[in-house]
């Protein structure tokens, strides 16, 4: 294990923890990365949240960390918060489209609190289905799905041949049968 005076006197960038544990990560690298991630997003209390939610992510594949050990610890750390960042902003951008689409319907045919809740928890389900799908893959299911639009129309609109709409929404719906619970 290297000392705490053996690592002051190496770049942060060259820094290599051979056990790698979880612990020694959040030790060494919990402030860096919470400064890191309050330049990404606008609250201080979200960007602590992330921090949390890496190290979380850091614990759940720790095993197969301590085996190979790190070599850049923090060019680590900063792949995982960023991929947790852009899920954020994702999220938060679902959120508000739904909000958005809530505050334009008539009051007395809204859905109940619970069932907003129930939508709302769909929809991020759904977008995180559809994780890794391209957009105009999204984009086809979501209009033959939801908008009922056949996919002759679906072709002119995102000005694709029909084969390549019909394989985006095979695999979409690959995607979502393979990830169901």
């Amino acid at each position: 294990m290297l000392s705490s005076s053996t690592l002051h006197g190496t770049p942060p960038s060259l820094r290599t923890i051979p056990s790698c544990s979880a612990e020694a990560l959040y030790r060494q690298h919990h402030r860096w990365l919470n400064h890191w991630l309050r330049k990404r997003v606008a609250s201080h209390a979200d960007a602590e949240e992330l921090v949390q939610e890496t190290f979380l992510r850091v614990l759940y594949t720790q095993s197969g960390l301590q085996a190979d050990g790190l070599r850049e610890p923090r060019a680590y750390l900063a792949t995982v918060a960023n991929r947790l960042v852009a899920n954020f902003y994702r999220r938060q951008s679902i959120e508000q489209a739904y909000a958005q689409a809530l505050a334009s319907m008539p009051v007395d045919v809204a859905p109940s609190p619970e069932t907003q809740a129930l939508i709302k928890e769909a929809l991020l389900e759904l977008d995180h289905m559809l994780d890794g799908l391209g957009p105009k893959a999204k984009q086809a299911f979501l209009l033959a799905q939801f908008e009922n639009m056949p996919y002759a129309e679906i072709a002119l609109r995102l000005n694709v041949s029909l084969r390549s709409v019909k394989y985006y929404i095979a695999r979409a719906l690959t995607q979502c049968c393979r990830l169901a619970p």
